[in-house]
């Protein structure tokens, strides 16, 4: 399959502290590290390691960091056909710090990447790929929102119309609000977590916002919800998916969300239900989180569960692995109440009321640990139909894979 991806690549500096610095106090960390990251470009990693062929659309500077920030885009093998450089602004940076309490704070840039030039967009290139996908931060605004609303007009108007996938962003949605609603419906597959999905809203519960956005037209909708795993909504059922226990340690949660959106889309393509794709992308998540940096855990189709055929042989991360573990953002312990019903329904049950999310401006990610209670499922009546939310069994441990061949 061929993917067609617009998003940001950047340079994260991770620093893992024992609390967040008060202003004006100096803080050293647990440890430190530089990654290449960036949702674009961790989401393009991720599916070319999965086999796929992929297209990357974003704008670095020139500048030393541009090539870190793009050196495993090169060694996955994705195309940099649509990559422009910016001849004033840099390549986009992102200092992340976190606790091992859950607690997090962010300093982003968009820099070069807030300046994807449309006049350069290759329709051809897009009408091309078997589907597309886009960061909301690509949606937020300026040069580089054009260009993926073009993207879609272009996806719209093949002569096979492509499938296109939206993922949110916490930083995207604080930023654009409710605002960036009328063009994230254009999507056929909307990722996001229940923060981003309140605010996009404007409502204060999971089966509320769902009802507004079957109502608006939403296709189908799959929402993160951390520890307790992801819920997939159709105008014809919900669904919770249960979350996934990694085998290996948790340490850091930074690009799991990215990742999931990947795995989703690799497993939609190759066949699987909507919520056989998020018991993947669930999956992916977690593993993701068992590495430090956005792109440094490799990720098979078989440890996805046999959702497509395995990918070739690919080179290995080329960054250093972490020589010092660190703890796991931790995540609320809430009770999964009865999970959200389709539009058509009267929406008569909550969610759960807390995502994976510790602290203001913190994305919820994908699940590091398999939820303890199962979903109460209740049958109602939609449209003619039954439309119940139902728990799935809880998977097997996944195993923590890091080779330089597909299993």
């Amino acid at each position: 399959m061929k993917f067609y991806v617009i998003g940001d690549v950047t340079v994260d500096h991770l620093y893992h502290l024992d609390h967040l610095p008060a202003p004006g106090q100096e803080v050293t960390p647990r440890q430190a590290s530089m990654k290449p990251g960036g949702a674009g470009g961790t989401i393009s990693v991720t599916l070319a390691r999965l086999g796929h062929r992929v297209t990357l659309a974003t704008r670095v500077g020139q500048d030393p960091f541009a090539e870190y920030a793009l050196s495993h885009v090169r060694s996955s093998g994705v195309s940099e056909n649509a990559i422009q450089r910016d001849p004033q602004l840099l390549t986009s940076t992102i200092t992340v710090m976190q606790t091992a309490g859950g607690e997090r704070a962010m300093i982003s840039d968009g820099a070069a990447n807030r300046q994807l030039d449309p006049a350069h967009l290759n329709t051809a290139e897009v009408q091309a790929a078997d589907a597309l996908i886009i960061n909301a931060y690509a949606m937020i605004e300026g040069p580089q929102r054009e260009f993926a609303l073009a993207a879609i007009d272009a996806a719209r108007s093949a002569p096979a119309p492509i499938p296109v996938f939206i993922d949110l962003g916490t930083g995207a949605v604080n930023k654009a609000g409710t605002t960036l609603r009328a063009d994230v419906l254009r999507a056929d597959y909307l990722m996001l977590n229940q923060h981003e999905l309140q605010a996009l809203t404007g409502t204060s519960s999971i089966s509320a916002a769902l009802v507004q956005l079957g109502e608006a037209g939403a296709q189908q909708v799959i929402v993160k919800v951390g520890k307790m795993g992801s819920i997939t909504w159709t105008p014809t059922e919900t669904e919770l998916v249960d979350a996934v226990r990694p085998e290996g340690k948790v340490v850091d949660s930074t690009g799991a969300g990215d990742t999931f959106t990947a795995a989703f889309a690799h497993a939609i393509l190759s066949g699987a239900s909507v919520p056989e794709a998020a018991r993947a992308a669930n999956t992916a998540g977690a593993l993701a989180a068992t590495g430090i940096g956005a792109q440094e855990t490799l990720i098979t189709a078989a440890d996805l569960g046999g959702t497509a055929a395995q990918a070739p042989a690919i080179p290995a991360p080329t960054t250093p692995a972490p020589t010092t573990p660190v703890a796991a953002t931790p995540v609320p312990e809430k009770n999964v109440q009865k999970a959200a019903r389709a539009p058509a329904a009267k929406a008569t049950e909550q969610a759960a009321e807390h995502t994976a999310e510790t602290a203001p401006g913190q994305a919820a990610e994908p699940p590091t640990e398999q939820h303890t209670e199962k979903a109460a499922a209740k049958p109602a009546r939609a449209a003619g139909a039954t439309d119940a939310v139902t728990a799935q069994p809880a998977p097997a441990p996944v195993r923590r894979t890091r080779k330089t061949t597909a299993s």
